[in-house]
């Protein structure tokens, strides 16, 4: 499969290259993607002219469709996609549309995928009560299907919205922030990549072993992508990843790195020196380079690369008794491809 083979708004993320190894596989998920993306945008569409453009809007904007990959990849570990399989990955996308739109406006992120955010573009309101709309006709698309994977999408829902909750009251008195950290990211990134999987596995007809083990693939997975983008965040080259190093530093955002240096540094007097750094002034690009260049050099920065490399591994060995197939390779890739990327 190459990226010209699918729909317009789909890149093909790296780790599923494997596909093109397998012709008939590679066209079927093509068609399978193609299917998915239209019925995407139906989905999203309104008569109310504010409605159809706010929802619509992100989707237009593109994006790696990496859930209803997952759905689409997982269910050919069964009998293969089915009408309810593009259905349940359609109501996945659109569920992480909405998050994008509420995430947008709790961080006030000026930008998505290139283009102004949707509450720089209709304000914070319409924004939130665009992503709204969005899990309603998804919880609307997965009613239709079945009632365990109405479950799912329910208790998917909530560990979501747990998750945001989490991250913005920060730990309780007494609890690790890190443990507290990998609990939240669990909930806001894992549990959906989670469902994806398991519910292509449910409405593929694998077997429930299989689709157990996708769950916990997924879960892993989810983690081991957003700890990489910690790393990648004072890592990653400009030129490659199209990121300013230290944006999560500069907005005081509690990343891996700095949490396993917080740590640190109470016991180790060169971490309490790189915190000072990283906690001081970063309103300059001076003192953000130097502080992004200290955190790098500090061995906490290869320890979060370890960790994310570890969640990837746990991913593989979740899938690692299934029979081998170019799907199965395509996961065990993409497990691996989360940690090491550029962006």
């Amino acid at each position: 499969m190459t990226e010209d083979s699918l729909p317009a708004s789909v890149t093909l993320p790296a780790g599923f290259d494997v596909l093109a190894d397998d012709p008939q596989l590679s066209a079927e998920v093509t068609e399978a993607l193609d299917a998915v993306e239209n019925q995407l945008l139906a989905a999203l569409s309104s008569t109310d002219e504010l409605a159809n453009t706010a929802a619509r809007y992100l989707a237009e904007a593109g994006g790696k469709r990496v859930r209803p990959l997952l759905t689409i990849l997982t269910s050919m570990l069964g009998s293969g996609t089915n009408a309810h399989v593009l259905q349940a990955a359609v109501v996945m996308e659109m569920t992480h549309l909405a998050t994008l739109y509420h995430d947008d406006v709790m961080d006030s992120a000026p930008l998505r995928r290139g283009a102004p955010s949707a509450h720089e573009v209709w304000g914070n309101s319409v924004a939130i009560l665009t992503g709204d709309l969005i899990l309603a006709r998804a919880s609307q698309l997965m009613t239709q299907l079945d009632e365990e994977g109405s479950q799912i999408q329910a208790d998917t829902f909530e560990r979501l919205v747990m998750g945001q909750l989490h991250e913005s009251v920060g730990p309780r008195p007494g609890e690790d922030p890190y443990e507290h950290y990998l609990q939240v990211i669990a909930d806001k990134t894992g549990s959906l990549v989670a469902a994806a999987a398991r519910l292509g596995g449910l409405f593929g007809g694998a077997a429930p072993e299989t689709t157990r083990s996708l769950r916990e693939y997924g879960e892993a997975v989810g983690i081991a992508f957003q700890l990489a983008d910690d790393v990648i965040d004072i890592t990653a080259d400009p030129a490659a990843s199209g990121k300013t190093p230290g944006t999560d530093l500069r907005e005081g955002v509690p990343t891996l790195p700095v949490l396993l240096l917080r740590r640190a540094a109470e016991q180790d007097p060169e971490a309490r020196a790189v915190l000072t750094r990283v906690q001081g002034d970063l309103s300059g690009d001076a003192e953000l380079a130097e502080a992004v260049a200290a955190l790098v050099a500090h061995p906490v920065t290869e320890e979060s690369w370890a960790i994310a490399q570890g969640w990837a591994d746990k991913a593989k060995a979740a899938i690692g008794p299934l029979p081998e197939s170019t799907v199965k390779s395509a996961l065990l890739n993409f497990a691996d491809a989360v940690v090491d990327r550029k962006g």
